[in-house]
């Protein structure tokens, strides 16, 4: 665990200078974070997200995504007085890698991100059914869905998900982002 914990903290600094990479460049993301049980519950917590990602492009339709970002919510009010003190909540650090598939298409070309990472922080999920505090670090699956707008499609509007299963929740985002390339 502790090698691959290494791993993914390692990972955003390693480039590839390989010659599959075509162009390179990098993205930071903005948004409304918020937080949910894994089970069928109407309890959420809402928040602040905020992720910045190195983008190795191979094509128009690939491109592998290291990236790093922090999530910070807290149970809504209304949710706890009105469940009788249920709650979801999570303060991450994340990190990991992602790969974005793109449909090429000129001016809004829609994307699938699919990955794995690492969460540094706490999270709380109390339900009628679980009741955990988790304190340190968690392996994530994050996924997003969204669209690439513009001519270069230098912006991103998606909504982007980190399942985490050993805390029985999943955190996520509606963002907006922007990519600026390097080359």
């Amino acid at each position: 665990m502790k090698k691959l914990n290494l791993l993914f903290a390692l990972l955003p600094f390693y480039t590839l200078n390989a010659q599959f990479i075509k162009e390179k460049a990098i993205s930071g993301s903005i948004g409304f974070g918020y937080t949910y049980p894994s089970e069928d519950i109407d309890i959420s917590g809402s928040g602040f997200y905020l992720q910045g990602e190195y983008v190795l492009r191979h094509s128009k339709w690939l491109e592998l995504r290291p990236y790093a970002g922090i999530i910070l919510t807290k149970t809504d009010e209304s949710d706890e007085v009105y469940y009788n003190s249920y709650k979801s909540s999570s303060n991450a650090f994340l990190i990991g890698g992602k790969s974005r598939f793109t449909a090429p298409i000129p001016w809004v070309a829609p994307f699938l991100e699919i990955g794995v990472g690492a969460s540094f922080g706490s999270f709380k999920t109390v339900t009628p059914n679980t009741s955990l505090l988790k304190n340190g670090v968690l392996y994530h699956i994050p996924w997003s869905i969204g669209l690439k707008i513009g001519r270069h499609h230098n912006f991103e509007f998606g909504l982007t998900y980190y399942e985490h299963p050993q805390a029985r929740q999943f955190c996520g985002a509606m963002a907006f982002g922007a990519t600026f390339p390097l080359n």
